[in-house]
């Protein structure tokens, strides 16, 4: 494997700041969440390039608190973070039947 040009893993590097700054401008809750996800997920790399562990478990544990709120937000409105809902039993039959 070749190494990776530095001027491309700086620009990664600014690009993460410049994501995780910007997703605190989302006045939406789920959205900001999601981009500071994009953001984590651009700092692994640049931690990976970078051989940098802090930088990689620092940004790991951000992804993960970050995809566990969404699941959990996503539950208390009712949804299920993507499984199926199955219908209660007795759904959709007449009344008294």
């Amino acid at each position: 494997m070749s190494p990776v040009n530095p001027m491309i893993v700086e620009v990664l590097g600014w690009a993460a700041t410049a994501v995780f700054v910007g997703s605190y401008f989302f006045p939406n809750p789920d959205l900001l969440t999601r981009v500071q996800m994009v953001g984590a997920l651009m700092w692994v790399a640049y931690g990976l390039l970078m051989r940098a562990p802090p930088v990689i478990v620092a940004n790991v544990l951000v992804l993960s608190a970050a995809a566990w709120k969404t699941i959990q937000a996503r539950r208390r409105a009712g949804g299920s973070a993507g499984a199926a809902r199955l219908p209660s039993p007795g759904a959709g039959e007449p009344l008294g039947s």
